[in-house]
């Protein structure tokens, strides 16, 4: 409590601050009461009615429904959907939408509200068919159509279709087609069509002289004459004809509803009927001097007139007739024709051929025989020759000699063996006949190799090899992604120089590819991409064996054998091949410096002097692999067209290239091997002679 004191020191203020007794309170005063009534649960439910309804206001989206047609009733499944004049409001979603008119289909469909605040959604609803009824009021039995669908035979009664615009055809046998476009209302509305078809025909009057004609429209048969014919319009053959008479015909546009008559038809007495023969047959017959054919031949002539008639063929006299016939009279005349002869001498050799002329045996074919002044056939036979056949004229008054020599069938199939061909790749292959000669070299020859045993051989088979080596251009039809390289910045890859840079299996399996362009079989056997053997009877494309090859190198035709290409001794003379000289000496270490070819490596083909056979690079420019597997060689006694050892890891290399410049490698027997490629290593084809 404040003392006395205090409260007087305060006494001062203007409104002083007067304490009171405060006593807790004990907790047994009155209490204010809470009681629940329905007037509570109502106004609950109100409020939450009234949140609801607004949570569904703030959600709802305003759709507008476009109905056509607007009277639609309208029915809205899945959802609350409260209708404000024009528009409804709803959530968004997906609701079963029903809506139904009469005079329409009713319509099932999903009404799909976006998130959109304001909405519209257009329908549709389709028309229900118009119920339209058919009539030709000239006819029934007329035929319906609208859009080229059949509905049937009039009269048709409430035929339902479907509403819009169609085309209406009404059509009936003989009868003009009546068509228009008519617009089909629908919704069970009854229209109705009518029309009147018009006669598709015109009545053609036809009269004869004499009467009682046959009248046929286009071929089939309407009556006698005379008749008022009723054709349908459009492009008629009328034909008339009567027994004993020329037919007569004529085509008519008819146009419906234009009747016509056809001027009176005067019909002429029927040509007689003649068939005419000849001996021999296939003679030129006139009559009157107009040509009519050849014999056998059956011709119309006018009756009751004399016809001349004349019949000729070559190499024999002509003859001479006259005919007279009957109307429609049938008649047959036959003339044998006398043939024109004149003698001719038949000198053959060898002396005991056989003549045949026309194909009948005539006896031995020197001899003096009568022939026509025609065209003949003349064989001459012998077995073992072949035959001689010639058409021969002879010429009345004339001495005239037929002079045959036959030539034996051995003859006759040399003459027929191609000295030159050109394979499909493009290579020029020349022919040759072999022969005896030594392969290899002696032992005291300098520069001599081991591997170049002295060995006798005999080529039997004729054999093709190419003039020149293989280019790229040509290996390129087979392989066209290979490139032969470079070598030191220079090109090996031009069109025209020798392809390498290839194994020999690939010189093979080109081979085969020139021999599958020409449809020749294959020398080698292939399993996968290897050769696995090879077929020695087979006449395709292949590469030279060493045997071949040296013999085109080294011989001459004079009995001798060359050492180097160009002869005996060195150095080589100008344009002798393409050797390493002084143009690669920066480059190789043994060359020729006496010597310059004017190239650093491979040269284009064909670029220096061929050989004695007109064989070009047979030493020079590239190496070349060869068909033989390299091995041990030599035998006793002569090989006849060998082909090298059965078996080998190896080939062989023949000839000398622009990498080679010693006295060892410039020699024609100098031999050398390989597996891999090489950028001096290429190749040229052969192919043995086709038996003939």
């Amino acid at each position: 409590m404040a003392n006395n004191e205090d409260i007087n020191s305060l006494s001062g203020l203007t409104n002083p601050i007067i304490p009171i007794d405060f006593t807790p309170h004990d907790g047994k005063g009155s209490k204010a009461a809470f009681n629940f009534r329905w007037i509570h649960a109502v106004m609950f439910v109100f409020a939450a009615i009234s949140g609801i309804a607004a949570f569904f206001v703030l959600t709802a989206r305003s759709v507008s429904l476009e109905i056509d047609p607007i009277t639609a009733e309208i029915q809205i499944v899945g959802g609350p959907a409260f209708q404000l004049g024009q528009r409804y409001l709803i959530r968004s979603g997906n609701y079963d939408l029903t809506l139904r008119n009469e005079g329409y289909h009713d319509m099932a469909t999903q009404l799909l509200v976006g998130a959109e605040q304001a909405q519209i959604h257009p329908f549709t609803m389709r028309k229900l068919p118009g119920m339209v009824s058919f009539v030709t009021l000239n006819m029934e039995d007329a035929r319906v159509q609208i859009d080229s669908v059949d509905f049937g035979l009039t009269p048709l009664i409430d035929i339902p279709v479907e509403p819009g615009e169609h085309q209406l055809t009404f059509s009936r046998d003989r009868y003009l087609d009546y068509s228009e476009t008519i617009e089909i209302e629908g919704r069970r509305v009854e229209q109705r069509y009518q029309a009147v078809l018009e006669p598709a025909w015109a009545v053609v009057s036809l009269i004869t002289s004499p009467s009682g004609a046959d009248v046929l429209i286009d071929g089939a048969l309407v009556g006698t004459t005379p008749l008022n014919a009723e054709l349908i319009q459009g492009n008629r053959d009328i034909m008339i004809k009567l027994a004993g008479h020329k037919a007569w015909q004529e085509d008519f546009d008819i146009y419906a509803g234009q009747d016509f008559a056809v001027p009176q038809v005067d019909l002429i007495p029927a040509d007689g009927l003649v068939l005419l023969r000849s001996d021999p047959s296939a003679a030129s017959v006139t009559i009157g001097g107009e040509f009519q054919g050849l014999t056998p031949l059956e011709v119309a002539l006018a009756p009751d007139i004399n016809h001349e008639l004349t019949f000729f063929k070559n190499g024999y006299h002509s003859g001479k007739s006259s005919i007279r016939t009957e109307p429609n009279q049938e008649k047959e005349m036959s003339i044998v024709l006398d043939p024109i002869l004149t003698s001719v001498s038949v000198v053959v050799e060898p002396a005991d051929a056989e003549l045949y002329v026309n194909g009948e045996f005539k006896g031995l074919a020197n001899q003096t025989i009568e022939l026509m002044a025609a065209s003949q056939k003349i064989e001459i036979r012998k077995d073992g020759f072949v035959p001689y056949t010639d058409d021969f004229t002879s010429r009345p008054g004339l001495d005239q000699v037929i002079q045959v020599s036959l030539k034996s069938l051995e003859q006759a199939r040399i003459d027929q063996i191609l000295p030159i061909i050109s394979s499909a790749g493009g290579q020029t292959l020349k022919l040759f006949y072999g022969g005896d000669y030594t392969m290899g070299a002696s032992r005291r020859e300098a520069g001599r190799r081991p591997n170049e045993n002295l060995r006798e051989i005999r080529l039997e088979k004729p054999f093709y090899i190419s003039t020149a080596e293989v280019s790229n251009s040509q290996y390129r039809l087979f392989d066209g992604e290979h490139s032969s390289g470079t070598i030191e910045g220079t090109t090996l890859d031009n069109e025209a120089q020798p392809v390498v840079q290839i194994s020999w299996t690939q010189a093979a399996l080109y081979c085969n590819w020139l021999s599958e362009q020409e449809s020749l079989e294959p020398f080698y056997d292939v399993e996968g991409e290897e050769i696995s053997g090879f077929n020695q009877n087979s006449i395709g494309y292949r590469l030279p064996s060493e045997a071949e090859w040296a013999w085109i190198a080294r011989t001459d035709g004079s009995g001798s054998q060359l050492k180097y290409p160009w002869g005996g001794t060195l150095p080589p003379p100008e344009n002798a091949g393409n050797f390493a000289d002084i143009t690669v000496q920066h480059y190789l270490g043994e060359i020729m410096f006496g010597y310059n070819d004017g190239y650093f490596a491979s040269s284009p083909i064909e670029s220096f002097d061929a050989n004695y056979y007109e064989v070009y690079d047979m030493a020079g420019n590239v190496a070349e692999w060869v068909h033989d597997y390299y091995g041990s060689v030599g035998s006793i006694g002569t090989e006849i067209d060998p082909l090298g050892p059965e078996l080998g890891q190896f080939h062989t290399i023949r000839g000398s290239s622009w990498a080679h410049g010693s006295l060892t490698e410039l020699r024609l027997s100098f031999r050398d091997f390989g597996e891999e490629p090489r950028d001096d290593v290429g190749f040229r084809v052969a192919r043995y002679l086709e038996d003939i």
